[in-house]
């Protein structure tokens, strides 16, 4: 049984994708072989359909599916706005995105909140398959269940804060547990209120509404996301937890966030939970000298 690593920045980080996996694939030795990347997650900017984080991604989309379809990766498109209507399904931008990412080496995705824009995708574009948002915000255990047991989504990934509820997520069915896909780096303050919240400001932001900026009240929010700060949340999940608690009970798919933030905190994900220690200078080293590559 192999974890299977769900990375951020499909749009936003394409060139430090473009040397990661260069040497993910020459130097092998230099990470752990119980892992493998599942796919690569993102939307670029100004994407109507786009939610969770605002994507800030220029790359061209054609360059973006030429490197994943040459090492062979799942492209994830992170449509996953929750107020879609209508009048939202034919944007042009979002629909040759569709056209373009719906057949690859390896097939594609669609992490989704909105049932219409889903069967909008499902009608017009049947190649990709379907992750349920974690922008959800399912946090009830039965919720979750019953999203499981949605045959549209090949994965559902839970509100963070369901990560450790071991009791319950035991007790899945194998097809179940194959399914479910658990956020491991979240920042969020675990007795957040407003999560929900938060996402629908991002949601309306990418609808070009002029709405406020949602403003953060959880405690050390002003000091943006760190990865210490991270490690410390009751719903952090990290290597050790992988290899020694979720694999051995079924689970295999862990996403990890970060299209938000730049290319150097990004990278320390990539080692962290990818690389053997004793190359993470040698990865760090052969991605920092390279000096076409903007780490911040």
């Amino acid at each position: 049984m192999k974890a299977y690593y769900h990375l951020p920045g499909l749009f936003e980080f394409y060139e430090l994708y473009k040397l990661f996996l260069k040497l993910y694939r020459e130097h092998r030795e230099y990470f752990y072989d119980w892992c493998e990347i599942g796919s690569i997650y993102g939307a670029p900017a100004d994407c109507l359909w786009g939610g969770g984080r605002v994507g800030f991604g220029d790359e061209k989309p054609e360059n973006i599916a030429a490197l994943l379809n040459e090492y062979g990766i799942s492209a994830r498109l992170t449509f996953s706005n929750s107020l879609i209507k209508e009048e939202h399904l034919s944007d042009k931008k979002c629909n040759e995105l569709c056209k373009l990412f719906e057949k690859g080496r390896t097939k594609n995705g669609i992490i989704i909140y909105s049932d219409l824009l889903l069967d909008h995708i499902k009608d017009n574009y049947p190649g990709f398959y379907f992750v349920s948002s974690t922008t959800k915000v399912i946090t009830d255990f039965e919720g979750f269940e019953q999203e499981l047991d949605r045959k549209d989504y090949a994965y559902v990934v839970p509100d963070f804060r369901l990560n450790k509820e071991f009791e319950k997520l035991n007790k899945l069915a194998p097809e179940k547990k194959r399914k479910t896909e658990f956020l491991c780096n979240e920042c969020c303050a675990y007795e957040c209120k407003a999560r929900k919240e938060c996402y629908e400001n991002v949601s309306r932001k990418s609808l070009g509404e002029n709405c406020k900026d949602h403003i953060c009240i959880s405690s050390g929010a002003e000091r943006g996301y760190r990865f210490s700060e991270a490690m410390k949340n009751p719903a952090f999940i990290g290597t050790d937890d992988i290899l020694n608690v979720y694999m051995p009970n079924g689970f295999s798919d862990f996403k990890i966030e970060g299209r938000g933030l730049g290319s150097a905190v990004n990278l320390e994900f990539l080692l962290y939970y990818m690389t053997r220690p004793e190359y993470w200078l040698k990865v760090r080293e052969e991605i920092y000298l390279d000096s076409m590559l903007d780490l911040f």
